[in-house]
C-alpha cells in the first residue's frame, strides 16, 4: 500500500469517528470527558513501568518522564522499554542459502495420510524462517546536554508529566540544573509523525539539546523484549537527503530494508552530527524549540508545524471518545469499581493507539517487541472483537482488510496441506508466512475470521457487509470442514495439532473441547450466511457439524482433551489457558451442557494452578463463561482477581504478564468481558448490564455496546 492510500485510508477513519461522534453528541447519560480525565495518568516521580505513549494506531512513540527517550536503559532494564515503532517498518536478514519454510517440515501421519507441517525449530533454516522478517524500530529522540553529554535520572527532578487522553497530548514538565523545562508531545492522526514542543531557559543558554539517534535494530538473539541493536555502525548507512536551516531529511537504510526519516522546525534550527546514526538539535536562539519528526516507508511529505498536529490530535480524539460505547461505575460502593473503570479507559486509548495498523498487532503492540515482531493469529479474535462490541469497528476492519489481502497465502496452505479452502497461518510475516515451529499445528485461529466478520455483519446488517467478507467466511469454512475426519462413527478433529491450552503432545492430541465447540459454531455461521445470501446450505459442513464429536468430559466435568482427559486427575494439565471454558464465553455453547459447565467453572476457580501459569487474557475469558452462567459476582470476582500473577495493571494502563512487561491481550479481552457484561449476549438474562452484580454495590451506566452472539 502506498504511503498517499495508507493516508486516505486514515482520513476516512478519522471522517467515520467524526460522524459516530456527532451522531451522539445529543445529551449523554455519561460525561465522557469527565470519565477520561479522572483516568489520565499523572506522574510524580520516575516509574521505568509506567511509560506513557502517543500514537495513531499504526506508529507509536513512547517516552519517559522527560516527554522524550532519554533514559532507555533505565527503563528498558528495569521496567518497559522506550521505543518508535510503525507497523509498516520491517528488516530482513540477507538469505544466502534460499531456506524456505519446507525445509523445516517433518511428516505427520494421522487418518491414512502423511502431511508436512514445518514444524522442526533446530537447525539454521528454522532459525532464519523464525526470525525474519523481524520488525524495525525507528528512532530514538531524547534530551542532551548542551555539550552532547547524557542526562543523569537524578538531573531531573520536580517531576509532574500527565497524559491527556482526552487531547492525546503529554505534558512533562520539571527542571534540570533549577531551571523548568516543559515538553509537549504528540502524534498526528494522518501521518506518522511526532510533534515536539521545548521550552526552557536551557535552550536558549545552550545548556540543552535534544539527540535523534538511529538504531541499527533490535538484538534478534532475545525473543521477548530484545532491546535496541547500537552495534556494527557501519553495517547500515544514515545518508542525508535535504538539509537547510528549517529541515534535516535522512534515509535509513539496512541491508534492503529502508526508510525516510524528516525533522522539521519552523524556527531556524543547529544540526551537529556526532555519529554516523546520531544527530543533534538545537535552535539557533530563543528558549523554545517547536518541531516534528516523520517517518515514511518511502519519502516523507510536507506536514503541518508542531501546533497544528497538536490541535489535530485533540480534534481525533475528542471524536474517539465521542463516539461508541463507554461505561461509568459512578456510585458504586464496591471498592474494586474505581480500579475496573480505570483500567478500561486506559485500554481503550491503549488498544486505539497501537491497533489501527495494515497489519494486526503483535501482542505487545507498537510499545516493545515480543516473538520479533509477527502476528499471532490465534488472537486476532482476543485482539480486536471488542472494537465492534465498543462500536468502533473500522479496527477490526482493518485487521480484516489483511486477512483479505493474505487469503491467496491461506490457499495455497491448504492446498499443500490436503484441504480446501483457506487454512490461516498463525505465526506470520506482513506477507503471511507461516514462521516453523509448533505454530502450524495450532487451529483454533482458524475460525476466529468467521466470528469477527459474523461481529461486524451483526453492527452492519446489510448485503454490503456479505458480500465484502463472503470469500473469507466461505473459505475459511471448507478449509475447517475438511480438517475433520471420519472415524467410522463420528467427525473427529486431530491428530496432529496444538490445542489452546499448550501443554499436550501434538502427535496425538485429538478432539479438544474448545476447538471442537468452535467448529460447530463456527460452521453455523457460516451456513448462517449462505441463507442470508439467498445460497442453499453447504451440504458438507452441515453433514460434519451434525456428527462432530461431543465435547469431552470427565466425571460430570469438560476436560481439555478427549485424548488425555486427565485435567481433573494430574496437577501438572491445570496450568494455561482454561479452554474448554471458552465454548460457553467467548462462544455461544455450541454441544455445551450448561450443568456441566457450571461444575467446569466452579472446579477451575477452586483448583486451577493459577500461580504457576496463567495469562492475563485467561482471567476475563474465565469472566465471560461466568457471566453466561448467570453468575455477575464471579464474573467480577475473577475480572479482578489478585491472587495470581499476570493481572496487574500498571499506572499507564499496561498488562505485565512473566516475560512480557506489556501484554495487550490483557488489555484487550478485558475490553472484551466488560463489553459483554454491560452489552449482554443472544439469551443474557433480561436486565440492564447482565454481567454486572444487581445487588446494589455496583451502580454501572453503559451506552451504545452491541451483544455478543
Amino acid at each position: 500500500m502506498s504511503d498517499m492510500e495508507t493516508k486516505m485510508k486514515r482520513a476516512m477513519a478519522l471522517v467515520w469517528i467524526l460522524i459516530s461522534g456527532a451522531a451522539q453528541a445529543g445529551p449523554a447519560a455519561i460525561d465522557r470527558q469527565a470519565l477520561v480525565a479522572r483516568h489520565n495518568p499523572q506522574l510524580k516521580a520516575v516509574d521505568p513501568w509506567a511509560p506513557l505513549s502517543v500514537g495513531n494506531g499504526q506508529f507509536c512513540f513512547t517516552a519517559d518522564v522527560t516527554g522524550l527517550q532519554t533514559f532507555p536503559e533505565h527503563y528498558g532494564g528495569k521496567g518497559i522499554a522506550l521505543e518508535t515503532q510503525a507497523r509498516w517498518s520491517w528488516h530482513e536478514d540477507p538469505n544466502p542459502n534460499g531456506y524456505q519454510l519446507a525445509d523445516t517440515n517433518r511428516d505427520y501421519t494421522a487418518h491414512g495420510q502423511t502431511v508436512g507441517y514445518p514444524t522442526i525449530m533446530d537447525g539454521p533454516a528454522a532459525t532464519w524462517l523464525r526470525t525474519n522478517p523481524h520488525v524495525w524500530p525507528l528512532g530514538q529522540l531524547s534530551l542532551r546536554r548542551g555539550d552532547g553529554s547524557a542526562l543523569a535520572l537524578e538531573d531531573i527532578r520536580n517531576i509532574d508529566q500527565k497524559l491527556d487522553m482526552w487531547k492525546g497530548v503529554l505534558t512533562s514538565r520539571y527542571t534540570i540544573d533549577g531551571q523548568p523545562v516543559s515538553v509537549i508531545t504528540a502524534v498526528s492522526p494522518q501521518q506518522d509523525t511526532l510533534a515536539v514542543r521545548i521550552q526552557s531557559p536551557l535552550l536558549a543558554s545552550g545548556r540543552l539539546k535534544v539527540q535523534l539517534a538511529l538504531p541499527r535494530g533490535y538484538d534478534m538473539s532475545v525473543k521477548y523484549n530484545p532491546p535496541l541493536d547500537w552495534s556494527q555502525p557501519a553495517s547500515h548507512s544514515t545518508r542525508i537527503t535535504a538539509r537547510n536551516e528549517h529541515l534535516l531529511a535522512l534515509e535509513h537504510q539496512r541491508d534492503a530494508a529502508r526508510y525516510a526519516a524528516a525533522v522539521h522546525s519552523a524556527q531556524a534550527i543547529s544540526v551537529s552530527r556526532p555519529g554516523p546514526h546520531t544527530f543533534q538539535l538545537a535552535p539557533k536562539r530563543g528558549e523554545a524549540l517547536d518541531f516534528t519528526v516523520s517517518y515514511a516507508a518511502a519519502k516523507v511529505d510536507a506536514v503541518p508545524d508542531a501546533g497544528k498536529i497538536i490541535a489535530q490530535s485533540a480534534a481525533h480524539w475528542q471524536a474517539f471518545w465521542n463516539s461508541g460505547a463507554a461505561i461509568d461505575f459512578t456510585g458504586s460502593t464496591d471498592p474494586r469499581a474505581a480500579e475496573l473503570e480505570r483500567r478500561v479507559v486506559l485500554s481503550q486509548y491503549l488498544t486505539a493507539i497501537q491497533f489501527g495498523g495494515d497489519f494486526p498487532p503483535q501482542e505487545s503492540g507498537l510499545t516493545t517487541t515480543t516473538w520479533y515482531g509477527k502476528n499471532h493469529t490465534e488472537m486476532i479474535w482476543w485482539h480486536t472483537a471488542h472494537f465492534a462490541l465498543w462500536g468502533r469497528p473500522q479496527y477490526l476492519e482493518n485487521a480484516l482488510r489483511w486477512y483479505q489481502k493474505t487469503l491467496p497465502v491461506a490457499r495455497r496452505i491448504a492446498a499443500e496441506r490436503g484441504l480446501k479452502g483457506a487454512r490461516w497461518p498463525k505465526m506470520t510475516s506482513p506477507q503471511g508466512r507461516e514462521s516453523p515451529g509448533g505454530n502450524p499445528l495450532i487451529v483454533w485461529n482458524q475460525p476466529h475470521v468467521i466470528h469477527l466478520a459474523e461481529l461486524l455483519y451483526r453492527g452492519a446488517p446489510n448485503r454490503q457487509t456479505l458480500e465484502r467478507y463472503r470469500e473469507l467466511v466461505f473459505a475459511t469454512a471448507d478449509a475447517m470442514a475438511s480438517m475433520l475426519h471420519w472415524d467410522g462413527q463420528r467427525y473427529v478433529l486431530g491428530p496432529p495439532l496444538w490445542i489452546a491450552q499448550e501443554i499436550y503432545d501434538q502427535s496425538t492430541s485429538m478432539n479438544p473441547g474448545y476447538e471442537l465447540s468452535y467448529w460447530a459454531t463456527g460452521l453455523a455461521l457460516a451456513q448462517q450466511w449462505r441463507a442470508r445470501l439467498g445460497l442453499p446450505p453447504d451440504a458438507d459442513w452441515d453433514r460434519k457439524r451434525q456428527q462432530l464429536s461431543a465435547l469431552p468430559q470427565k466425571d460430570g466435568k469438560y476436560v481439555a482433551l478427549e485424548s488425555t482427559p486427565d485435567t481433573w486427575d494430574n496437577p501438572a494439565s491445570r496450568h494455561d489457558h482454561p479452554s474448554f471454558l471458552m465454548s460457553l464465553g467467548q462462544l455461544p455453547g455450541a454441544g455445551v451442557d450448561r450443568a456441566v459447565m457450571r461444575r467446569t467453572l466452579d472446579a477451575v476457580l477452586a483448583d486451577w494452578d493459577f500461580k504457576t501459569k496463567i495469562w492475563g487474557w485467561d482471567y476475563p475469558m474465565i469472566a465471560m463463561t461466568a457471566a453466561r452462567l448467570d453468575a455477575p459476582q464471579q464474573a467480577v470476582d475473577v475480572l479482578l482477581k489478585t491472587d495470581g500473577p499476570n493481572n496487574g495493571y500498571t499506572a499507564a494502563g499496561h498488562n505485565p504478564n512473566t516475560d512480557l512487561p506489556v501484554y495487550l491481550p490483557g488489555n484487550t479481552a478485558l475490553l472484551a468481558a466488560v463489553a459483554m457484561m454491560a452489552g449482554g449476549w443472544d439469551g443474557a438474562p433480561q436486565r440492564a448490564t447482565p454481567g454486572f452484580p444487581q445487588d446494589g454495590r455496583w451502580v454501572v451506566r453503559a451506552e451504545g455496546f452491541q451483544p455478543l452472539p
